[in-house]
C-alpha cells in the first residue's frame, strides 16, 4: 500500500516530537531530582491571648491554632479529630466566636482572645454550659465534649445577638433558640455516642426555655 508523501511527512514529524518530549521530560525529571533540599519553615512570631493570659512565641508559620495550642501551649482539652474541620472537636472561642481550631493558622489571630474548655469553667466554678452537661448527662466517652460545650455556649451567643439560623422562617425575627435551631446550629459538631437529645436538653436547660 502507498501512502501520499505529505502522510508519510506528517508521521516522521509525529515520531520525532514523540521523540523530543520524551527526552526533555527525562531531562527534567532528573533536574527536580537534583534540585536544592527545601530551605526550611518559615518562623514567625506569635501573640495573643488565650484564657485571659497573653501568650507570645515563635511558630513555624503553617502551624494550625489546634497545635499550638495542643502542642506548644499543652491545653489538651481541644480535641483533634477528624483534621478536616467536619467533626467539630477542636471547637474553641476567638472573640467570642467559635470557630474550628484545625482549620486556622496560629499566626492569623495575632491580638486576638483565644478561650479553650479550659478557660470557662474550673472543677471547682463550671460554667452554667458545662454544669448542664453534666446535669443531663450530654457524654459519654467524652471525647467531642469540650468541643461541643465550646460551640453550644457560642451558639447562646449568636441567639442572643439575634443571628439566625438556616432553619429561621424569617431571617429579619429575633431567634426563638428553638430545639429545630439548636440543632441545626451545633450540627457541625458530631457526636459517635449519640448523646445529640441530652446536649440539645443541656443547652436549652442554659438558654432558660423548657426542654
Amino acid at each position: 500500500m502507498h501512502f501520499p508523501s505529505d502522510l508519510a511527512a506528517t508521521r516522521r514529524d509525529l515520531l520525532i516530537g514523540t521523540a523530543a518530549a520524551v527526552a526533555t521530560t527525562s531531562s527534567s525529571s532528573r533536574l527536580a531530582a537534583q534540585a536544592p533540599a527545601d530551605i526550611g519553615p518559615v518562623i514567625a512570631p506569635v501573640s495573643f491571648e488565650v484564657n485571659g493570659a497573653q501568650r507570645e512565641f515563635s511558630l513555624d508559620a503553617r502551624t494550625t491554632l489546634l497545635d499550638a495550642l495542643r502542642e506548644h501551649l499543652h491545653l489538651n482539652g481541644t480535641k483533634k479529630g477528624c483534621d478536616h474541620g467536619q467533626c467539630g472537636a477542636c471547637t474553641v472561642l476567638v472573640d467570642g466566636r467559635r470557630i474550628n481550631s484545625c482549620l486556622t493558622l496560629a499566626v492569623m489571630h495575632q491580638g486576638q482572645r483565644v478561650t479553650t474548655i479550659e478557660g470557662l469553667g474550673t472543677p471547682d466554678n463550671l460554667h452554667p454550659m458545662q454544669a448542664a452537661f453534666v446535669k443531663h448527662d450530654g457524654f459519654q466517652c467524652g471525647y467531642c465534649t469540650p468541643g461541643q460545650i465550646c460551640s453550644a455556649v457560642g451558639v447562646l451567643d449568636e441567639i442572643k445577638a439575634g443571628v439566625p439560623s438556616h432553619v429561621s422562617a424569617d431571617l429579619t425575627a429575633t431567634p426563638e433558640g428553638s430545639e429545630a435551631e439548636i440543632r441545626e446550629r451545633m450540627s457541625g459538631n458530631i457526636c459517635r455516642c449519640g448523646a445529640y437529645s441530652n446536649i440539645v436538653d443541656a443547652i436549652t436547660d442554659v438558654s432558660g426555655r423548657k426542654a
